[in-house]
């Protein structure tokens, strides 16, 4: 009976270990993850507590062991939609799927046996737990066993106080009215149908507790827990449970289970089909109703039943579309502005009259352009850019500049509501008190030491050689980023004298070629286009070292490993996806001298220069590609890939129809989620709020696509997880996590962005200076101001002989006979004292930029600073109602506890009276 009092682990310390996933669910003897206490297993069967050193069992060769407690087998009852046991009262909370090791093809290493001999292992272990399991072989592929697990009423009631699940006390009658109210004629229709999807009872909460579980609302055992808590509790136990000892190491958890191929999945099950409610009457058809009104396309106009997603799918899941409905309803707004900001430029164009002159054939068409590179180049007519500066007219405008203002005041406004109503999910959803009840995580319980009292991984020695090792490898990934990027502008530099000598530079020809394809236009298509599949392909790469760092940095709560992930991604991410956009914002055509003078990349390409127009249409060119190619790909990543892989699986079945299928086989065939889970789904719609913020003085349609793809975005992932996707684990999550900060850096970052587009990147400001000073006197030969003659004033002379570059040969002699040309600066011409020199025209123009910098970053500062003071992040009727019900909950729980103590006192008083009439009354006898 000794044997029997402890945990069956595997003691392998001989044998070589065949796991593949590194050391995550690795620890050494003394450092275990956490163990149910006693209370809770079967009589006669204690399991070693954590504090206490595991004796691994001796009885013999494991070959001959017969300790295991293995599931029974049942055959398959024909009923395809239920969720039970085939005895049809416990219901399955989870389920594992294993390839029988008998059927496999047996190695020479005798693998199969040895994930044979761990699995049982690590089913036994979970019926030494309380928990009861059921295997049924599968109907299609006689080599598949799936292994339900149900978790019994003491089971969930022990590991709910563990856990500190908060659970029902007493409805709550408290009423609220919308302070809409008198819109509900409108809203009713943009509304879920209540008669379909029933609106969710509220209670009075509080952490449960067994000693006292007569103050909970428990009207029916089987319904007080419901299966996304339940799910939640088994994979609790499921994810700290071991199954071997090696080398004095233990050996835990399913996930290191499945990532070693001894099980090949684990999950919670749907509750029936998505397109077709259950037969069985009790089932709530939930994932049915979350297809029909949430994910379908007809339901594309209504509002989105955030509390069935939550009940669902979990806190986590629901916190997510809340966020992103939320953040599609706010860009209606931009969009509205944006489009408003676009029609202006768009019918103003006419009126730009820097663009007719440098369309007007005698203004434009005389302008002689020097080459803008060396040898291959040739000199060429300024009114070969007329398309181009038509175009810039629309993104160049006054009202990019009100736009750029409006954002920077939008993204605080959204930032700060956006607050408020996550106060009000947490409220409505309970999770206010959420940070003080997660658990730690199962591999960081397992690395703890005893430290006076508190349960730590590593010394701060320990704690700051991590972060520093950490640290380096994101450092080193984000220089291997910032290397590919000059890689592209090599790219750029070298293929823009290809282009050069074999694009037409001519305007006369009829063919759009010749009108639209300039050679800095074909450079720009095709460096973006190479920049978004490097971009892919480092992704791809990262995600793996991402996970490694993080887990090597052993994070103490799942909420701290995601946002410690979130923040080593993003920051790879924001480089790789934003590098291309700021080198075409503020350093291409900043730094190239001038055509006496050029200034070369590594000494032989020389630095590639700006359109005469500016490079305000490139920036719009390349964010354009970019966030289009970001659509385009995600889409085929989270719609096409999981249809056709769950396609294919259909068709490679061996037997069996749909309907004669159980559904825990039905949902085995759906794509698993990554393991980081929602992170790519945040991460497409944070980089794109960056696209919308930080360059949007360049794109004011930017917020439009944005709006148009959220709309989509939010039906397309609700139809993945819906009907590609087995149902996830359901989690609790109080906010977005790392998200929000990330979103604040980004929207402080965006108006220092659009201050310095506006004032380098587009031409406003020195338009404004030569409007307002160099147009008439002293400056000017005008008499009034005007914008007439600015093109000629802002392109400066350059004399062919007057090449500076002794080490070179002069580029431009052989090119046509020419003296004189023009380029794209503010200096001093040739034959003037100070030739090539800035002249004063610059000076005004670098104080007017830097000017406008300081006074729109203040004010827009000033105004953002203003609103975030003014607008709390918990709104008064929020906080009065959270500290109502933490009021009652309290009174409540209170007047039960006098009631119980009263009602003991009085037995108590009772039995003491009896006591005194039995020792009295003989005395009166």
């Amino acid at each position: 009976m000794q044997m029997m009092s402890r945990n069956v682990l595997l003691n392998m310390e001989l044998e070589e270990d065949d796991d593949e996933d590194g050391d995550i669910g690795d620890v050494p003897d003394s450092r275990r993850p956490f163990l149910a206490p006693h209370s809770l297993l079967p009589s006669g069967l204690v399991l070693e507590n954590f504090d206490q050193t595991i004796v691994c069992s001796t009885f013999g060769p494991l070959e001959n062991q017969q300790d295991f407690r293995t599931p029974e087998f049942e055959e398959f009852n024909g009923k395809p939609d239920s969720l039970y046991f085939t005895d049809g009262q416990r219901r399955i909370d989870f389920v594992l799927v294993y390839e029988d090791e008998t059927k496999k093809e047996t190695n020479k290493k005798g693998t199969n046996e040895k994930q044979r001999r761990k699995r049982q292992a690590y089913e036994s272990n979970l019926i030494c737990h309380g928990l009861q399991l059921e295997a049924t072989r599968s109907v299609s592929d006689d080599k598949l066993v799936f292994v339900k697990v149900h978790a019994p009423w003491e089971v969930l009631c022990t590991y709910a106080e563990i856990m500190h699940i908060k659970l029902p006390l007493k409805p709550n009658d408290l009423k609220t009215r919308s302070p809409f109210h008198t819109l509900n004629w409108f809203t009713k229709v943009l509304s879920v149908n209540e008669s379909v999807i029933k609106p969710e009872q509220e209670f009075f909460t509080a952490p449960f507790e067994k000693s006292r579980m007569n103050d909970f609302y428990i009207q029916d055992r089987d319904s007080f827990f419901n299966p996304a808590t339940r799910s939640r509790i088994v994979y609790f136990i499921l994810s700290r449970v071991k199954y071997q000892v090696m080398n004095n190491v233990n050996k835990f958890g399913i996930n290191r289970l499945v990532s070693s191929g001894i099980y090949k999945a684990a999950f919670p099950l749907h509750d029936c089909k998505f397109n077709y409610e259950s037969e069985d009457p009790n089932c709530p058809s939930e994932r049915y109703l979350l297809y029909r009104e949430w994910a379908h396309p007809r339901s594309i106009y209504k509002k989105q039943p955030l509390d069935l997603i939550r009940k669902y799918y979990g806190e986590k899941i629901g916190i997510y579309f809340a966020w992103l409905g939320y953040y599609t309803q706010m860009l209606l707004l931009a969009a509205v502005v944006g489009v408003a900001c676009f029609l202006y430029g768009y019918f103003s164009q006419d009126n730009c009259s820097w663009s007719k002159e440098v369309c007007n054939p005698d203004i434009g068409g005389q302008i002689l352009m020097c080459p803008q590179c060396d040898k291959l180049c040739p000199f060429w007519r300024l009114n070969v850019t007329c398309e181009s500066s038509k175009k810039l007219c629309i993104f160049d405008s006054f009202g990019t500049l009100v736009f750029a203002v409006f954002m920077g005041v939008w993204v605080t406004l959204f930032l700060e509501f956006w607050k408020r109503r996550q106060a009000e999910l947490e409220y409505e959803w309970d999770t206010v008190e959420l940070q003080q009840e997660e658990q730690a995580r199962p591999e960081y319980e397992a690395q703890c030491n005893h430290v006076e009292e508190e349960r730590i991984p590593f010394t701060a020695c320990g704690k700051c050689i991590r972060v520093t090792l950490c640290a380096s490898a994101v450092f080193f990934w984000i220089l291997l980023i910032i290397a590919s990027v000059i890689g592209i502008i090599v790219y750029r530099l070298s293929v823009f004298i290809v282009f050069s000598a074999t694009l037409p530079t001519n305007p006369n020809g009829t063919d759009p070629i010749q009108k639209y394809l300039t050679p800095q236009m074909a450079t720009s298509i095709t460096a973006s286009i190479i920049s978004f599949i490097i971009i892919m392909i480092l992704n791809t790469i990262y995600e793996r070292v991402a996970i490694m760092i993080t887990n090597f940095e052993l994070p103490r709560t799942q909420t701290d490993y995601e946002n410690s992930l979130t923040m080593k991604m993003f920051l790879f991410q924001f480089v790789n996806y934003y590098s291309s956009c700021f080198y075409i914002a503020f350093f291409k055509g900043k730094f190239v001298g001038y055509p006496g003078d050029p200034v070369y990349w590594l000494g032989k390409y020389r630095n590639e220069e700006c359109d005469p127009g500016g490079c305000l249409l490139e920036l719009t060119t390349q964010l354009t590609i970019i966030m289009g190619g970001k659509a385009i790909w995600n889409n085929i990543q989270e719609v096409l890939l999981p249809w056709v892989m769950n396609l294919i699986g259909r068709y490679q079945r061996v037997s069996g129809s749909e309907n004669i299928t159980p559904r825990w086989e039905q949902d085995y065939h759906l794509q698993p989620m990554g393991k980081l889970g929602l992170f790519y789904e945040y991460l497409e719609m944070i980089i794109q709020f960056g696209f919308v913020t930080l360059f949007v003085a360049s794109f004011p349609l930017a917020p439009l696509l944005a709006l148009v793809n959220n709309i989509l975005e939010i039906r397309v992932d609700a139809w993945k997880l819906t009907t590609q996707y087995r149902r996830m684990v359901p989690e609790k999550a109080r906010d977005i996590g790392a998200w929000q900060p990330i979103m604040q850096g980004i929207a402080i970052l965006a108006v220092v962005t659009n201050a310095m587009i506006i004032a380098f990147t587009s031409d406003m400001i020195p338009r404004l200076v030569y409007y307002w000073s160099f147009s008439i006197p002293p400056y000017g030969d005008h008499s009034t101001y005007t914008m007439d003659g600015y093109i000629n004033n802002t392109l400066s002379v350059f004399n062919i002989t007057d090449f500076k570059n002794a080490d070179k040969e002069n580029p431009y002699i052989g090119l046509g006979n020419y003296t004189l040309c023009r380029y794209r600066d503010f200096r001093n011409p040739p034959g003037h004292p100070q030739e090539y020199k800035h002249n004063i025209y610059y000076w005004h123009v670098i104080a007017a930029k830097l000017a406008f910098i300081i006074v729109m970053e203040h004010i827009i500062y000033s105004v953002k600073f203003f609103i975030s003071y003014a607008i709390p992040d918990v709104s008064k009727i929020t906080k009065s109602k959270i500290k109502r019900e933490k009021y009652l909950t309290q009174k409540l729980l209170h007047e039960s506890h006098l009631k119980d103590l009263t009602k003991n006192m009085g037995l108590i008083a009772e039995r003491m009276g009896e006591v005194v009439d039995n020792s009295v009354r003989p005395k009166l006898e």
